[in-house]
């Protein structure tokens, strides 16, 4: 039984981060970034009595949620954001 759940994020120094960004096409950490800026709108629209308005604006964060994905996942396949345990 893996025990991912019970790991504890750590901040990492910038320098180290620069490092990683400097091994990933510019391409997938633009994908990255859409993805979780993404995720972070789908959450926002959530609730069983959103407008139509706020329907139409949470399927256009899916769908940019989905192509931010298709990319992430071309890269590997471990690179791909969820919106929310609640999706």
């Amino acid at each position: 039984m893996p025990a991912s759940h019970l790991l504890v994020p750590v901040p990492i120094p910038d320098s180290v981060a620069a490092l990683i960004g400097a091994c990933v096409p510019a391409h997938v950490l633009q994908a990255e970034f859409d993805a979780d800026c993404a995720a972070r709108e789908v959450r926002r629209f959530r609730g069983p009595l959103l407008g139509v308005e706020d329907q139409a604006d949470r399927e256009q964060a899916l769908a940019d949620l989905a192509r931010a994905n298709k990319v992430l996942a071309a890269h590997h396949p471990g690179l791909t954001v969820r919106p929310g345990p609640w999706y």
